[in-house]
């Protein structure tokens, strides 16, 4: 499989960032219109978000990313906003395997050397960022092979769609 290389700003936000805050409750009603609901990704944990994001841009967190409960829709709504990739350094289990399921990379790595608004070249293959704005390199977790392969065909649903003959069995 050739190396993924994702390009993008970074746009920062601070440690425990729930689901609640990715996906606001006063907005609940709008789980079936995932494109209204996109509207207001992040609007609590910063209002600027969805005016500034950009197709491509990557959400740049601290520990804990998406905890809190299992809401499916968390991903779906922050890679609809026009994000590619989430860095982290650490993130709720449930959220990091729903992003996946989704097509949304996340990537768990020492985020202090990336700052809001800084230029960014993931390679989500060797788990490797490169910060163009300020020449740091930085070593994330590499993802992989079958999520890389479910991330490639943009999700679970489509992998398995590609992959009909595709069995899990226990090791």
């Amino acid at each position: 499989m050739p190396d993924i290389i994702l390009k993008g700003e970074a746009i920062k936000l601070g440690d425990n960032i729930s689901t609640d805050l990715i996906i606001p409750g006063r907005y609940a009603h709008l789980r079936s219109n995932l494109p209204q609901l996109a509207k207001h990704a992040l609007e609590d944990a910063d209002p600027t978000f969805v005016s500034r994001v950009r197709p491509g841009d990557f959400l740049v967190a601290g520990k804990n990313f998406g905890l809190g409960s299992s809401r499916e829709h968390a991903p779906v709504v922050i890679k609809m906003a026009g994000i590619s990739a989430i860095l982290a350094k650490s993130a709720a289990r449930i959220f990091f395997r729903n992003a996946i399921n989704q097509g949304m990379p996340v990537l768990l790595c020492d985020t202090d050397k990336i700052s809001d608004g800084d230029q960014l070249e993931i390679n989500l293959s060797h788990g490797a960022v490169t910060n163009l704005t300020s020449g740091a390199k930085l070593s994330c977790s590499k993802t992989p092979p079958l999520m890389s392969a479910i991330l490639g065909e943009g999700g679970l649903i489509p992998y398995i769609q590609k992959h009909k003959d595709f069995v899990i069995t226990k090791h």
